[in-house]
């Protein structure tokens, strides 16, 4: 306890493929009643973050994280605002650096170890002054990045804050960058690396004495990229020490609030380290769901409201703790 060995979610009869299950989400799934209000904040150092709000006059609110070159028009995302304000809750989902559509001010864009950029959402929706509760939602990378800042803040999370719940999170980067790298990968990397390619671009446009992308198409996984872009960029040694820092898996036992990561067992971005049980068995807070199925971030079904598991289980925990 917490390890929660028997989960409830079947994926639908004929998509028992995690690839499958990874997949039909992103390609098929269109969510077009949620409407977002923009509004763009400053950080500490002169950058800015842009928040995509959708409210409906409630005195709670979910923060939504997403994932690796993810926005928050993903459909895993707008599915996730639309069950969270039919049950309540006002959304605001943010954008790392650089993902809202247009490249941030700053050489700098975004990483796993953003815990920094989520801290000023937080504060900022703080100052506001609305919200009597606030809880946390992340997916992927923003997942990491959830469970990195409550273990960071530990005892000292702001008291607003009340519950979180992370999906499909490569909580030990190292590993995971490894398995990502693997042949029966080779997709999603090239994928990644090709998006990332483009705000590479941008930035070696704005900031030619810090980075360009010569030989970019050496790049064949993330080691390659973390070394020569985000450990530069962000003040790193190089990958192992980025990954090393940045990883949410040395925070865990420091979270001090009730917070659920659910990773299916057949997750092909996931090594095996990214799964806690050890952690999750001996800690009062932090809850470990790993589903037979689910791919990443897909946990898909097929009913009559549109809602995937993965939002009835958010909605679910963040209600009961």
């Amino acid at each position: 306890m917490p390890y929660i060995e028997n989960s409830l979610y079947k994926p639908p009869a004929l998509m028992r493929s995690a690839h499958l299950l990874t997949i039909y989400p992103s390609l098929f799934r269109k969510i077009r009643d949620v409407k977002y209000e923009r509004e763009r904040i400053n950080t500490p150092e002169a950058d800015y973050l842009d928040i995509d709000w959708s409210r409906i006059g409630s005195s709670k609110v979910a923060i939504i994280s997403h994932g690796l070159e993810g926005h928050t028009q993903r459909s895993y995302v707008l599915g996730m605002v639309r069950a969270l304000n039919k049950h309540g809750w006002d959304v605001a989902a943010w954008n790392f650096r650089g993902c809202s559509g247009e490249p941030n001010r700053l050489p700098q864009f975004y990483h796993s170890g953003s815990s920094d950029d989520l801290e000023t959402v937080i504060n900022h929706i703080r100052g506001l002054g609305k919200y009597e509760k606030i809880d946390l939602v992340g997916f992927s990378m923003g997942g990491n990045i959830t469970l990195k800042y409550l273990g960071e803040k530990s005892g000292e999370v702001p008291q607003e804050i009340g519950r979180a719940v992370a999906f499909s999170v490569p909580c030990d980067l190292k590993n995971s960058s490894y398995k990502l790298d693997k042949l029966g990968n080779a997709l999603y990397m090239r994928r990644f690396l090709r998006s990332l390619r483009v705000k590479i671009r941008q930035k070696a446009a704005l900031f030619p004495d810090k980075l360009n992308d010569d030989g970019y198409r050496k790049i064949k996984n993330f080691k390659h990229f973390d070394d020569r872009y985000t450990a530069k960029l962000h003040g790193f040694r190089d990958a192992e020490d980025y990954w090393q820092q940045c990883s949410s898996l040395y925070y865990l036992k420091e979270i001090r609030i009730p917070a659920l990561l659910v990773s299916a067992r057949d997750d092909p971005f996931l090594s095996l380290e990214c799964y806690p049980y050890k952690i999750a068995n001996r800690h009062e807070y932090f809850f470990l769901e790993t589903p037979k199925h689910g791919g990443h971030v897909g946990f898909v079904q097929f009913n009559s409201s549109g809602i995937y598991w993965s939002e009835q289980r958010a909605i679910q925990f963040l209600n009961h703790y």
